[in-house]
């Protein structure tokens, strides 16, 4: 049968693996496990934090690999919120046909302990510092400005590992700042633009990922407004 542009379109998508931990409804443990395209609105879901990032809980910083759905991570508002869904992924050159670059941050790059030690983060990380060039657009508020924007070659510098790289992203029950290794950072949230890039049926098979969203807006609001959309008016 002939197939339509969209679905040879589909097909021809290079795809990676992604594996979920969440917590239902009722509180009871979901896991899972699902092959998808390799596009943005699923790589940015599971591309933040590396291997061996530091979060803030209310047990104290514990890597990112070793939380647990139901662990109460701090937020910057100074209430812990109940963390519900952990996404990760492995990152290589043969995964998706392409090499995932990082963005490796030095110790106090943008600030004194910002971050406390040299920070690896993917490409969905994003952290609350605006930039000098988008402070006039900002009107005085802090945004949450993708890490790759703060590259400058000496301080913050691209990497691309020559080996597979774990990563992960994490959402609270609320869209919340959080503390990691002395970063003001994200957690996951999809934002109000990316879902449009894609079709319905993407959409869905990206939604059944998180197991208390039913719909985009499930996710509820940002809490900080993002740098993009500001950059883009």
């Amino acid at each position: 049968m002939p197939t339509s542009n969209g679905q040879m379109a589909a097909t021809q998508m290079p795809k990676r693996t992604y594996e979920v931990a969440a917590l239902r409804e009722d509180d009871s443990l979901y896991i899972a496990q699902s092959t998808a395209p390799a596009i943005p609105l699923f790589e940015d879901a599971f591309s933040a934090f590396t291997h061996g990032s530091l979060i803030q809980t209310t047990m104290g910083p514990i890597a990112v690999e070793d939380l647990q759905p139901g662990d109460m991570v701090q937020t910057s508002t100074g209430e812990a919120a109940m963390l519900t869904w952990v996404g990760t992924s492995t990152f290589s050159p043969a995964d998706a046909g392409k090499r995932t670059p990082l963005i490796r941050i030095m110790p106090d790059a943008l600030g004194q302990s910002r971050p406390e030690r040299t920070l690896t983060v993917g490409p969905g990380a994003r952290i609350l510092h605006t930039p000098a060039n988008l402070r006039g657009l900002a009107d005085g508020k802090q945004l949450l400005t993708p890490a790759a924007k703060f590259v400058d070659g000496v301080n913050v510098i691209e990497v691309t590992p020559p080996t597979p790289t774990r990563m992960f992203h994490i959402c609270l029950s609320r869209h919340a700042v959080i503390n990691v290794d002395g970063f003001e950072m994200e957690t996951y949230h999809p934002g109000t633009a990316a879902p449009r890039e894609v079709s319905h049926a993407l959409r869905d098979r990206f939604v059944s990922l998180f197991p208390r969203i039913s719909h985009l807006t499930d996710f509820g609001p940002l809490a900080h407004p993002r740098a993009p959309e500001l950059d883009a008016h």
